[in-house]
């Protein structure tokens, strides 16, 4: 079992929940890239863990690139201002192009980068999201390999962050109020 941070109020998903619905998803990926070349792309920093797991549930090859890119700053609500901190290394012309992303609350950031990627004539740009938060997305995006929705909460844990902290628990789960005081 795993241990339970002292700072989480409550588990949104379970490590378990996780891992299989991950197992689920590089099965699907898998199979239908199949014999395709694949660049995975990896939105950081939230997404490296999704990413690393979801590399190693499939049995098919493929590249890796990152992007780093800001909306939120420090705050818990996304500033709707997305600036690209990481640039991709690799040329994406001709190239089938997954980005991975831990999680979609408005879809401002993600609809800016697709735009962006789209620019760079891929040869086909899908996504893979572990969460979604529907009833806060602003923005239509057709998800290909999608994990869970889940409430319009502040959550943190595998991959995601307060401040920080907290990626490296293996579930996700939302804060007790006195952790955004202490960390003010």
């Amino acid at each position: 079992m795993t241990e339970i941070n002292p700072d989480i109020a409550s588990i949104v998903l379970t490590e378990d929940d996780i891992q299989t619905r991950v197992a689920q998803m590089g099965k699907q990926i898998s199979e239908d890239y199949r014999g395709e070349d694949l660049l995975l792309i990896g939105v950081l920093k939230g997404a490296f863990v999704l990413m690393a797991d979801i590399a190693r549930a499939m049995s098919i090859p493929a590249e890796f690139d990152f992007m780093a890119v800001s909306s939120y700053g420090s705050s818990t609500r996304t500033s709707g201002i997305v600036r690209i901190l990481k640039d991709l290394d690799m040329d994406l012309a001709g190239r089938n192009v997954l980005i991975i992303e831990d999680i979609v609350d408005s879809g401002l950031t993600l609809s800016y980068l697709l735009k962006n990627i789209k620019g760079r004539k891929p040869r086909s740009l899908e996504i893979c999201a572990l969460m979604t938060k529907p009833d806060v997305q602003e923005v239509s995006l057709d998800i290909r390999y999608h994990g869970f929705p889940i409430p319009p909460e502040f959550v943190v844990g595998y991959g995601l962050d307060y401040k920080q902290r907290y990626r490296n628990l293996p579930y996700v789960g939302t804060l007790k109020p006195h952790v955004y005081e202490e960390r003010a």
